[in-house]
């Protein structure tokens, strides 16, 4: 797909969703299997503004003692001196590892800093446990981690077992193809092929009730079910679109998006502890930084500067 093409489409796609509501270098890794190997970044791929993004995050507000003194949740970040984070290092847009820094850098990436920020007063004091869709709630139960920022679809069944704080992004569901691929037009022409998805997802689910006739074939990582796509061991990949997004502005050349974005609206959220009182103390942070603007400015950098797409997309209600 040519660049010029490709940038027609997200923002065709971006406006869909607009409507619909929508470490620093003190970082650590721990748990979590090495990403599976993937395509390679064509050179048409944008890569962030770093000095933007940090200049954004160290910009970010900072929250005062009465705030935290009266969250349990907060007060124990406070006194760990430390935010554990659940988290991914392989979504290009979202939560990207830059290996000449150590940084981590993207739309979620900049949320845990910044709320790192918020409650310790330095957005490098934070840790990364790496999951995938499979281990986010695992890792909360377990309390491995604080929170889980890792475009986290909030779903009846997950909030069974641990809570949300958000939404603070909205999406829909897509049908990444091999760049050429003129057999698979959209979500109504899967019937009799084989669709990947990511187990653990909604996509299973999503792809029963939208296309019942394909042949679905669980992956346990986004690269997984994208190479699978490039090798032709799967026709396409469903999942939400935000991780196709991420995949073509990373590969331009090598993925195409088949059809319209379809589906419920999707809402990402912020994972947390079963009832805990995070949840009315992340929403108070995210309400802050929607409304002085800083919530449009980390969209920009993080992805409106990347692909093209002027318009930022009003962030959704915080339920």
């Amino acid at each position: 797909m040519k660049m010029k093409k490709l940038l027609s489409l997200l923002l065709a796609l971006t406006l869909i969703i607009s409507l619909a509501a929508c470490g620093g270098s003190g970082s650590s890794e721990s748990t979590g299997a090495a990403p599976a190997a993937e395509g390679s970044e064509d050179e048409n791929a944008v890569a962030i503004n770093k000095e933007a993004f940090d200049s954004l995050i160290a910009s970010g507000p900072v929250a005062d003692d009465a705030a935290i003194s009266a969250s349990q949740w907060a007060s124990k970040v406070k006194e760990a001196g430390v935010l554990r984070v659940g988290a991914v290092r392989t979504s290009f847009l979202f939560s990207q590892l830059d290996e000449t820094d150590n940084g981590i850098r993207g739309f979620d990436a900049g949320l845990f800093q910044m709320l790192a920020r918020y409650i310790l007063g330095d957005e490098s004091k934070y840790e990364i446990t790496q999951v995938d869709s499979s281990t986010r709630e695992s890792v909360l139960q377990n309390d491995q981690v604080d929170a889980v920022f890792a475009t986290y679809s909030i779903t009846p069944d997950r909030q069974k077992v641990i809570s949300f704080a958000g939404p603070y992004y909205t999406s829909k569901q897509a049908v990444m193809i091999k760049a050429g691929n003129t057999e698979i037009t959209g979500v109504d022409s899967l019937a009799g092929k084989t669709v990947a998805t990511q187990s653990g997802s909604t996509g299973p689910d999503i792809l029963a009730e939208f296309a019942p006739d394909a042949i679905i074939q669980e992956f346990e990582t986004d690269s997984e079910a994208r190479v699978a796509v490039e090798q032709g061991r799967a026709d396409a990949y469903v999942t939400d679109y935000t991780l196709i997004l991420n995949a073509i502005v990373k590969n331009p050349d090598a993925y195409e998006i088949a059809g319209e974005t379809f589906g419920p609206e999707d809402n990402y959220g912020i994972g947390l502890p079963l009832d805990s009182d995070g949840v009315a103390f992340v929403n108070d942070f995210l309400k802050k930084i929607e409304e002085d603007g800083t919530w449009g400015q980390l969209w920009k950098v993080s992805l409106g500067d990347r692909t093209g797409i002027d318009t930022v997309p009003d962030a959704p209600a915080i339920e």
